[in-house]
C-alpha cells in the first residue's frame, strides 16, 4: 500500500514540475518578448515631436506636422496639400531630423 502511495507522490511532481516548466517556457518566449516590444513602441509614441520622419503601418512615409494627444497629422510627399490626421499607434518608426541630417554627412577622414 505504502508503495502506491509514492508512486503517486512521485507522478504528481513531476506532473507539477511539468506545469511550472511550461509556464516559465510561455513567460520567456512569448509574454516577456511582447512585453519588451510593447515598451519599445510606447517609447517611440511618447518621443514623438514636429518634424519627425515616420513609417506609418500602411508602408507610407511622412512628416508629422501637428501633434494631439492620441492622433498626428502627417504629410506625405512633396505636395504640401496631402495631410492625413492618424492614431499614434499607425506610427511604427521614427526618424529625428538630426539624426538624418547626422547621416547624410560625410566623415572627414
Amino acid at each position: 500500500m505504502q508503495g502506491m502511495f509514492l508512486a503517486a507522490a512521485g507522478s504528481s511532481t513531476f506532473m507539477l514540475v511539468y506545469l511550472v516548466a511550461i509556464a516559465l517556457f510561455f513567460y520567456f518566449f512569448m509574454i516577456r518578448p511582447q512585453r519588451r516590444e510593447q515598451q519599445k513602441k510606447n517609447e517611440l509614441i511618447n518621443s514623438l515631436e514636429i518634424g519627425d520622419s515616420v513609417l506609418t503601418t500602411a508602408g507610407f512615409y511622412g512628416t508629422i506636422i501637428d501633434i494631439t494627444d492620441d492622433t498626428v497629422i502627417v504629410e506625405f510627399g512633396n505636395n504640401k496639400n496631402c495631410r492625413i490626421p492618424m492614431q499614434k499607434a499607425a506610427i511604427v518608426q521614427a526618424e529625428k531630423p538630426q539624426d538624418a541630417y547626422a547621416a547624410e554627412e560625410p566623415k572627414a577622414e
